[in-house]
């Protein structure tokens, strides 16, 4: 068997054996071989890449001046490229010979043109007074000269499209008076020396000093970084961190729109277990049931809201006035709510009925001694059977008492008309409406967005409040003026509403849609569909190419909005915040497998 894999070399003096072991060593692949494109094709202007098309280019000249930044439009644009910048020193003392030279010239020329009578040329003045300053800035030491080469290389998937690029690219350029070139017949060189391999195989340069060459600093990408607040995602231009504080800005709100199934709740839910890292408090309001196994994950309390829930939650609470705040205006505030509950609970009210029941809210109040003037504090509220037994004794109450029957005795009194037992003195709460018939989601989010509230004003507390699936509370005028007051006035208790949904129409449909985006100093767009974009790109004046880039977006990408800033971003999760936060319905039928055999596994043990 030896002398099957035997390869010998014949020498003058001895033969010798080749092992096994050393054939495969030579016939395995390098590291060259792994990256190597399957083909390269070389032509006079271009090289062909294995499916790719690759066109090098290098600046042949610059203005006199060039402005801070110039290559942001450069970087920012959303083709495959890549930049090389080669930065040779030169010798001063060689440059000042040089200088001397060609300042001799062009006093020359100018002073030949003084003797004929000629016109002064205001430009070889100016180039003149340039040369000078700068010599005396060599000759001080303030500035140094350097050999500067600049390349780029373009890709693209067809020569057309490369076509294209190279003419957008251009024109970007030569509005700044900067020119580039192809690197006709040298595009294998041009290539070698745009890759990291720090060889300048064309050495095209021009001779530019310490001042305008910081101009060069190639990082000057659009960014969102900040030196606090929790990692949003990846800057799919640069790759740089979009790190961002909410409560930094001047309200702590935001949206977020996207399609069904392009990352929202992922997205959102990585953004709450970051927060709860920096001693962020969260409360949510899931219409899906999305959240129950992160608050189990981390620690926090879920409560299941539909007609059979045993968590009762009482309308008539009132929060504990804080020291600006007078009780007065604490009850008229709630009254105003709890009319747009009843509006909401009975199918709408006249104006009448308006009237009966604002009246029949204040004295159901006085009915506990809870008046504008007394201290209400300790006094427990009263419930939606007391308010009933108010209207019955009212005249013209007749029509809504026989609507509310059904909250006061009816299916749905269980839940509402009992004490609130529900506490939300948790880091993370979630409140999950799933299970509410779907007539009466919009009231089962009004009313505990309510009740939320009023915790909320009882102690000042950095809080956020997320609100899922916003668009139901946009199907009525109260749930969606509700929502809007609370974007308004969260700041003041240190409160920020991040605002959720998929169905763009419905939410700008209502008065109140806009108001909202507009007091959200972070706006998220993700994925969205065709027939939501142009809404979408009126609402957030989007140019075409964002319109595009949001039609094309994979799961988690988008426009990340902050301020007067924006950026297209990825978001990114670690292993362990994926598997806490996933919906994926595959990857939580296997983390339950995995539980029940971990657990079968320590039962087994025990035994």
């Amino acid at each position: 068997m030896f002398d099957f894999f035997k390869k010998q070399k014949t020498t003058d003096e001895n033969v010798i054996p080749i092992l096994p072991q050393e054939m495969y060593a030579e016939s395995a692949l390098n590291l060259n071989d792994v990256i190597a494109p399957s083909a390269v094709k070389v032509t006079s202007k271009d090289l062909v890449l294995g499916e790719k098309v690759v066109r090098s280019f290098f600046i042949t000249s610059y203005p006199s001046t060039v402005t801070d930044n110039w290559l942001s439009p450069l970087i920012n644009l959303d083709k495959v490229f890549d930049i090389s910048i080669y930065i040779h020193p030169v010798d001063t003392a060689a440059i000042m010979k040089k200088f001397e030279k060609k300042v001799a010239e062009v006093q020359s020329q100018i002073n030949i043109r003084e003797g004929k009578g000629f016109v002064r040329d205001p430009m070889l003045e100016a180039a003149y007074r340039d040369l000078e300053a700068l010599r005396d800035r060599l000759q001080q030491a303030q500035e140094k000269m350097f050999d500067v080469g600049l390349y780029i290389s373009l890709y693209a998937d067809s020569e057309e499209e490369l076509g294209h690029a190279e003419a957008e690219i251009k024109s970007m350029l030569e509005s700044r008076l900067i020119y580039i070139r192809p690197a006709l017949f040298q595009q294998v060189e041009a290539f070698q020396s745009i890759i990291p391999m720090d060889d300048d195989k064309i050495t095209v340069t021009q001779k530019i000093n310490s001042e305008p060459l910081s101009s060069f600093f190639p990082f000057v990408s659009f960014d969102l970084t900040s030196d606090h607040g929790i990692l949003y995602g990846i800057n799919r231009h640069n790759s740089s961190l979009v790190l961002f504080d909410r409560f930094s800005l001047e309200n702590f709100n935001s949206v977020t729109f996207a399609k069904s199934g392009s990352g929202k709740s992922y997205a959102t839910k990585l953004e709450i277990l970051r927060s709860l890292m920096f001693d962020t408090d969260v409360i949510v309001i899931d219409p899906e049931r999305e959240y129950e196994s992160m608050a189990e994950a981390v620690g926090g309390r879920y409560f299941n809201i539909s007609l059979n829930s045993e968590h009762h939650i009482n309308p008539f609470d009132l929060p504990v006035p804080r020291e600006d705040e007078a009780p007065g205006d604490v009850l008229r505030s709630n009254v105003i709510n709890l009319v747009g509950l009843f509006r909401l609970m009975l199918g709408g009210l006249t104006p009448e009925e308006d009237a009966i029941v604002d009246r029949a809210i204040s004295e159901t109040y006085a009915l506990k001694d809870i008046t504008p003037d007394s201290d209400f504090t300790a006094i427990e509220a009263p419930l939606l059977s007391d308010f009933e037994l108010v209207l019955g004794g009212m005249d013209g109450a007749e029509g809504i008492l026989t609507k509310l029957t059904k909250y006061t005795r009816g299916s749905w009194a269980g839940f509402i008309n009992q004490p609130s037992n529900v506490d939300i003195n948790r880091k993370f709460i979630v409140f999950s409406v799933r299970d509410m018939e779907d007539d009466l989601k919009p009231v089962a989010m009004y009313l505990v967005t309510h009740f939320i509230w009023n915790a909320i004003r009882r102690t000042l507390r950095k809080r956020l409040l997320v609100v899922d699936e916003a668009w139901w509370m946009m199907k009525s005028e109260d749930t969606a003026a509700f929502l809007y007051s609370l974007a308004k006035r969260g700041r003041k208790y240190y409160l920020g509403i991040a605002t959720i949904t998929q169905d763009v129409n419905d939410f700008l449909r209502s008065p109140y849609g806009l108001p909202i985006i507009t007091n959200s100093s972070i706006q998220i767009l993700l994925k969205q569909s065709p027939t939501a974009i142009d809404a979408v790109q009126k609402a957030f004046n989007l140019t075409d190419e964002e319109k595009f880039l949001l039609l094309e977006s994979g799961v988690g990408e988008g426009i990340f909005f902050a301020g007067m800033k924006h950026v297209a971003i990825r978001t990114i999760a670690s292993y362990t915040e994926d598997q806490i936060i996933t919906s994926d319905p595959s990857q939580i039928l296997a983390i339950k497998k995995a539980k029940s055999e971990l657990l079968a596994s320590e039962e087994q043990a025990t035994k």
